[in-house]
């Protein structure tokens, strides 16, 4: 029973173990860009809770701009239904370590699913925000336009090369191998657990027009041509928030 979901075909690439309770909820992510550009841990430090060491590789930290679609949005017992279980999202995100655990911290996630926004906000305290999302994903290149108030997205990306997942070690995997988030909420720090196979990782072009999101919150954009990756689905499980031993967040 526990084998069913297609996320559990491998679990021997996690950092740590899943935890000992059934999972909760899932979901499946498509046509994902991941765009990275480093950036000083200094100028996020003001943006993630002191108990969480912001992770840097090659000298400096990242951040990460990633727009997808997501389909079968739904709890482990429950249906998915089509227009709630279905939509775009976005999220702006750097990396950091609490407790051993290597995770996701959010900055901003754009959402096209008002339900979707207000339910992260206030059961995770997620970043969350309310976007007007397009996408054209039925050809390459995949088109995809976010924007809400000062934050706009707009770019085609398409992959370049076949699938491969990222080798042990390599800045890919430190930018795409992560099985936990890292929310704040009530003044304390939380973990939610994921799970998913490795990532099937491709090289990609993007053709950015417009970029602002990461200004809309004072962080620097790149300097120069981003790191880019493409993948084209992962099924991924996950559970419910799990306090940080206690630690406050502030």
């Amino acid at each position: 029973m526990a084998l069913a979901h297609p996320a559990l075909t491998r679990t021997d690439h996690r950092p740590f173990a899943m935890p000992p309770d059934p999972w909760r909820w899932r979901q499946s992510w498509h046509n994902l860009l991941f765009m990275h550009w480093p950036v000083p841990a200094s100028v996020l430090r003001a943006h993630i809770p002191p108990a969480a060491a912001i992770d840097e590789r090659e000298g400096t930290a990242w951040l990460g701009l990633v727009p997808f679609t997501m389909t079968g949005v739904t709890m482990r017992s429950m249906p998915a239904l089509p227009w709630l279980s279905a939509f775009a999202e976005m999220n702006l995100r750097t990396y950091v370590t609490v407790d051993g655990k290597p995770g996701v911290w959010f900055l901003r996630m754009d959402c096209a699913r008002l339900p979707a926004v207000l339910a992260a906000r206030s059961l995770l305290g997620l970043p969350y925000v309310w976007s007007r999302m397009r996408v054209d994903e039925r050809t390459l290149p995949i088109a995809y336009d976010s924007r809400s108030g000062p934050a706009r997205f707009r770019a085609t990306y398409q992959p370049t090369a076949p699938a491969r997942e990222p080798p042990a070690g390599s800045l890919e995997a430190f930018l795409t191998e992560r099985y936990c988030l890292y929310t704040v909420r009530a003044r304390r720090l939380w973990r939610v657990v994921i799970h998913h196979p490795p990532w099937p990782l491709q090289a990609a072009a993007a053709d950015v027009g417009t970029n602002t999101v990461h200004a809309a919150l004072g962080l620097p954009g790149p300097a120069g041509a981003p790191l880019v990756h493409f993948a084209k689905r992962i099924d991924v499980i996950g559970w419910g928030p799990e306090l940080c031993g206690g630690i406050q967040a502030d």
